[in-house]
């Protein structure tokens, strides 16, 4: 433990005060954090539009220009993974559990529950419901996770700066960034991440718990001792998963996961409505792009229902996405050494958005038209709404074992990865933090996920994540600023050897 910083202590610190305000007084924790988060969305929304956009200009820029063919690591350096096992590694930790916990849930809310502007069941609301449901899990969302990623690598790999997000400002602001304001910049990372994984470990306890309820009929529904026994299990999982290292457990098991979920995705499109997702899922790539302009600037300023809509929904996803994008871009940047920045880009924003509208068009269409055929699945919890569906497909029994492994397993690759970055995060950015360091912030991650389950107050703990991600923002702009500044310096000195 010796090797562990202030940012180690003082992160841990703030987010064991936060757990304990969580359960002291749970209903002042959650109020005074959905207010904040409120006055966020609701009056900065137009800033989170505008950030995020030039987060995917940025990326697009650089996935074209000259300097794409940049290394992210010295000019000998090669990929440390194969591209299946990279593609495979950042999916699991960029989106995984969550297309499982939304795939069928969010394109059924915005079809039959709260449609964008359509009314709830038209043929209207079932177009615009996938291309809104693509929109806020497409480039946008994977911009933001490889800004971060991106930066970090490039001066990590090519500049052998240590790992941390305060030593990709140093063009910027010099030595400082080795001092207090350096510490801080540290703090608000691993804070975002460790809440951010702990509340992820609450929310798919609670999923597999919705699953196993529908799958045996001893198991009790949204049960506090049946969540916290999974809790305990995964942990098991994650920390056996992160004493072996990288190279093993996490390139295993994220493996494993694209398996599993390609089997899964190719089931359902074989045994639910074929066609109808094929074609919608074509219709939804061409009305995506054709309205990814107008989405992304979306305000609805005089109309305050659409505008309450967009709060709740694109504003929430883009301060989740930011707000997630130091754990996922850490990680993401430390399997990427030896690519080029274009092959980078190309990996990061197109493969997996392309996986994710596969996903989403298979398992939000089949909803859909189940909810259309007379299957009411407005009533459900979000975590039961995909083994509903199961229920009522051939081989029901069959896909929700398959989603419980997947689920089970893109849980443990979660927070297996945040383990790691959390560790080099606060071992002054160390590619191997200690198994001690990692193990540390594994089990205080799971006790402060099963303690907050038992008082409701994850919602909160959610909510003071979309918090941390408002000054995140701006060091995400400051990042992008110092990447410009050093790698076009380099360019031109690379320009005038020639």
């Amino acid at each position: 433990m010796k090797k562990v910083t202030n940012v180690f202590w003082i992160a841990l610190a703030l987010v064991i005060l936060s757990a304990v305000y969580g359960v002291v007084a749970p209903t002042n924790f959650a109020e005074v954090t959905g207010n904040i988060e409120s006055f966020l969305t609701t009056s900065f929304g137009w800033y989170y539009l505008l950030v995020v956009s030039f987060m995917v200009l940025f990326c697009l820029f650089f996935l074209v220009s000259p300097m794409g063919q940049i290394k992210l690591g010295k000019d000998h350096d090669k990929p440390e993974y194969s591209f299946i096992s990279w593609i495979s590694m950042l999916f699991s930790a960029g989106m995984g559990i969550g297309l499982v916990f939304w795939g069928a849930a969010e394109p059924l809310s915005h079809f039959a529950i709260d449609p964008a502007t359509a009314e709830p069941g038209t043929a209207e609301a079932f177009r615009e419901s996938l291309r809104f449901t693509f929109f806020h899990w497409g480039i946008h969302a994977w911009s933001i996770y490889a800004v971060v990623a991106l930066v970090l690598a490039y001066f990590q790999f090519r500049k052998g700066e240590p790992g941390l997000i305060s030593a990709t400002l140093k063009p910027l602001f010099g030595d400082k960034m080795k001092g207090p304001w350096g510490t801080m910049i540290d703090v608000i990372a691993v804070f975002a991440t460790a809440v951010g994984v702990a509340t992820t470990l609450g929310f798919g306890a609670v999923q597999i718990n919705g699953g196993l309820a529908y799958l045996f009929d001893g198991v009790p529904s949204n049960n506090f001792t049946v969540q916290v026994i999974i809790i305990i299990v995964v942990t098991i999982m994650f920390c056996a998963s992160a004493w072996s290292g990288l190279s093993k457990g996490i390139k295993y098991l994220s493996n494993t996961n694209m398996v599993l979920a390609i089997l899964l995705l190719i089931l359902v499109v074989v045994i639910g409505p074929t066609l109808l997702i094929l074609n919608t899922f074509t219709d939804t790539i061409g009305s995506y792009i054709q309205n990814i302009a107008q989405m992304s600037f979306r305000t609805e300023p005089v109309d305050g229902a659409e505008r309450d809509w967009i709060n709740g929904w694109t504003i929430f996803y883009w301060a989740w996405w930011i707000s997630w994008a130091p754990f996922v871009g850490i990680f993401i940047a430390r399997v990427s050494r030896g690519r080029t920045i274009r092959q980078f880009l190309t990996g990061v924003l197109l493969i997996p958005v392309v996986i994710s509208f596969l996903w989403f068009a298979a398992f939000g269409t089949t909803a859909m038209d189940f909810q259309s055929s007379g299957v009411d699945l407005t009533g459900l919890l979000t975590e039961e709404t995909l083994f509903a569906i199961f229920n009522e497909m051939p081989f029901g029994t069959i896909l929700s074992i398959i989603a419980i492994m997947l689920i089970t397993i893109f849980f443990v690759t979660s927070a297996d990865s945040a383990t790691f970055v959390l560790g080099m995060q606060s071992t002054n950015g160390s590619l191997n933090p200690s198994n001690k360091v990692k193990l540390s912030w594994g089990i205080g991650q799971s006790l402060i996920a099963g303690v907050l389950l038992s008082t409701g107050g994850l919602d909160a703990l959610q909510s003071g994540l979309i918090i941390a991600a408002f000054p995140f923002s701006f060091i995400m702009l400051l990042m992008m600023t110092s990447f410009y500044k050093s790698i076009s310096s380099e360019y031109q000195t690379i320009k005038r050897k020639r």
